[in-house]
């Protein structure tokens, strides 16, 4: 019989290593001996992903049973006696991982992933410097994908876990990779074995921070970055998107979750930028732009009738929604808000307006972004996003990226002391911080649309509008009803304003499905492509797991709380931009430098 809700689990007991536990039932042998802090190694298994038992790295001995099962994918039974150290299994472990380096390229010190490697982890442990096996390498027809400038695909490291298979399919739900061939000819493809940049891959790097070796890898800038900060004839800005600065202490010995907005800006003053600046200024940007659109829209479809209108409108924030919608729902392109990413908007203005403000000539600027983002190098790249007249943002770093230069400029990150963003286009709001996580833009929007409108502040305690914060892994639905509107947004009292935030593009499909069946109907869309929001994108420091997310999390909220400004309409150098530059919301000048357009792609 089934467990009703009331009651507990059924307990199973069993003996790991000499040791008693007992756990609820359909716990792995695997998840049992986390629970004792034993430690089994593995390769094809993630928390984030279902299990596979492919690598068989994870193999452990049980009494009276003949074979070696895999502890990730055997669930704990009453009575069990297991080994995980007998000299039966650290033989076959070692062979394994033997047999895996024999048809993997080991050259260890010319890889990207040196050092994070988990083979090469596991290789130095087991001591496998003299291999029994031979050298397959050079037999086999291994390729590169490098025509990308997201992602690099390199077959000749991988060892066929699949790992990104399942992310792709199950966390994104766009199957750009899989599995072809069988036996010793079995690789991980694309359709037909197009390049990544045909297929609808959305360079959301969710598989390359599941990667266990350096197979997927992003395309890094960190020397021709270099060359434009040593080049005295440059004049190199740099900008820092909100998820970086609670993630990129990872990357640098510190636990997740950890502030560190001031020592960031230190390390990037001594790394040699001419300007440290913020991506928030610009997401501020993003809000006033994105929230007059949207109540453009309501007034079009609510008192004009214009039958034309596109609603609902979906943020255009994230870049692998982006390219995803392109891909697999095209017939909602009109939906998309028109603004451009606030890392675009501010390449665009760092071109323009900064320059106008520093007397600088364009051609002599070079805009650097660091985002927490694989698919932001995409974006940069997108033809769309040249209307300063020069290629908006030059390079695009990860966070991972960032902690290596500052690593090899030998900075002690930890001992810095904390410094403030440089003046025009660095002042920003806790509105602005939140966009890291899933909910943030929504969230960010509501709190300036609301006042706006009334006149009030939007009726939540702290001005957290908890009812659009999502969570990981689900897609939540919220109605936020607008009452004693200013007389000339009367056509909007007592509407009740339907949202929906989703986050992972498996979640997207469903939203977009049900929108386009008719099942759901809405008025604004939040959509952020990876787990969790920007905190959990594809450049952030690994490992990644949903613990290490929430703690991200926490403390985009916490920096929030902490801001002197909350509301991205008071900022007062978005006012000044305005005023000087941009003229108004919507104007002639913003769509010229802050809005676009996207293009239909093909479904496969």
């Amino acid at each position: 019989m089934k467990n009703t809700k009331n009651e507990s689990p059924k307990q199973v007991n069993l003996t790991i290593d000499g040791l008693q536990i007992s756990v609820d039932e359909g716990t792995t042998i695997l998840e049992a001996a986390r629970q004792l802090n034993i430690h089994i190694p593995t390769l094809c298994y993630h928390e984030d992903l279902c299990v596979a038992g492919n690598c068989r790295v994870c193999i452990v001995e049980q009494e009276k049973v003949k074979s070696l099962p895999a502890s990730c994918a055997t669930p704990a039974s009453e009575g069990m006696v297991i080994h995980t150290n007998s000299m039966k299994v650290r033989l076959a472990r070692k062979h394994i991982v033997e047999l895996l380096l024999s048809e993997h390229n080991a050259d260890c010190t010319k890889c990207y992933k040196n050092g994070i490697c988990e083979l090469q982890g596991l290789a130095s442990q087991m001591l496998t410097g003299d291999h029994m096996f031979l050298d397959l390498v050079p037999d086999h027809k291994y390729s590169i994908d490098m025509f990308n400038t997201a992602i690099i695909k390199d077959d000749s490291r991988c060892i066929r876990c699949q790992r990104c298979v399942r992310t792709c399919e199950e966390l994104q739900g766009v199957s750009a990779l899989g599995v072809a061939y069988r036996g010793n000819k079995m690789k991980i493809s694309t359709f037909y074995e197009h390049p990544l940049f045909e297929v609808v891959c959305t360079n959301c790097g969710q598989c390359v921070n599941r990667c266990p070796t350096g197979a997927l890898i992003e395309r890094n800038y960190i020397d021709q970055v270099w060359d434009a900060i040593y080049d005295t004839t440059k004049h190199v800005v740099v900008q820092t998107a909100p998820a970086v600065r609670i993630a990129l202490g990872e990357a640098l010995g510190m636990p997740p979750g950890k502030i560190v907005t001031g020592k960031m800006v230190s390390a990037l003053k001594r790394l040699g930028f001419d300007a440290v600046l913020d991506t928030d200024f610009t997401a501020d940007l993003t809000i006033i732009e994105e929230g007059n659109e949207l109540l453009t829209r309501l007034k079009k479809a609510l008192l004009d009738k214009d039958p034309n209108v596109s609603l609902p409108m979906a943020t255009s924030c994230s870049p692998g929604w982006i390219k995803f919608i392109e891909h697999t729902f095209p017939e909602f392109l009109g939906n998309l808000s028109t603004c451009k990413s606030p890392q675009q908007m501010f390449g665009a203005l760092a071109k323009t307006y900064y320059c106008q403000k520093r007397k600088l000539d364009a051609k002599n600027v070079v805009s650097v972004s660091i985002m927490p983002c694989t698919a932001k190098k995409f974006e940069a790249n997108r033809p769309e996003m040249r209307s300063s007249g020069y290629k908006d943002v030059d390079f695009v770093l990860t966070t991972r990226e960032l902690g290596i230069m500052i690593k090899q400029a030998g900075l002690d990150f930890e001992a810095l002391p904390e410094e403030h963003f440089d003046s025009i286009m660095g002042a920003s709001t806790g509105a602005a911080v939140i966009f890291g996580t899933t909910g943030g833009v929504m969230e960010a929007a509501l709190r300036t649309v609301y006042e706006v409108v009334t006149g009030r502040e939007i009726p939540f305690e702290g001005l957290n509008v908890t009812i659009v914060r999502g969570s990981e892994g689900e897609v939540r639905e919220a109605t936020v009803k607008i009452e004693k509107t200013k007389p000339e947004w009367k056509f909007l009292d007592g509407v009740e304003l339907k949202c929906v935030v989703a986050n992972g593009l498996a979640h997207a499909k469903k939203v977009m499905q049900d929108v386009k069946d008719g099942k759901a109907h809405y008025h604004f869309i939040e959509i952020m492509a990876c787990p969790g929001g920007c905190l959990g994108g594809g450049g952030q420091p690994i490992p990644t797991n949903k613990e290490i997310r929430t703690k991200r999390k926490q403390a985009i909220y916490e920096e929030d709380m902490g801001m002197p400004v909350r509301k991205s309409h008071e900022n007062p150098d978005v006012e000044m931009i305005y005023k000087e530059f941009l003229g108004h919301p919507l104007g002639h000048k913003s769509h010229e430098l802050l809005h676009t357009h996207y293009t239909p792609r093909k479904r496969y």
